[in-house]
């Protein structure tokens, strides 16, 4: 559970700055669905590539391709 307080406008004073990635980012992880479904995922070694399709199909991720 957080520990601020939500209905205080001073709480949230750092949103202003961040850009629409950080803002999705802070609205996600905070997601009980999402972080449910990241510890199933990141539990097992070797995940389905269906499975991790649907993952980010479903929460709107993009991971950059890796070299």
């Amino acid at each position: 559970m957080l520990s601020i307080d939500w209905r205080s406008p001073a709480a949230y004073q750092y949103a202003k700055g961040i850009p629409a990635a950080g803002f999705a980012w802070e609205y996600l992880r905070r997601h009980d669905d999402y972080r449910r479904e990241f510890q199933a995922i990141a539990g097992l070694s070797e995940p389905d590539p269906e499975r991790l399709e649907a993952f980010v199909q479903r929460w709107g991720l993009r991971f950059s391709d890796r070299s």
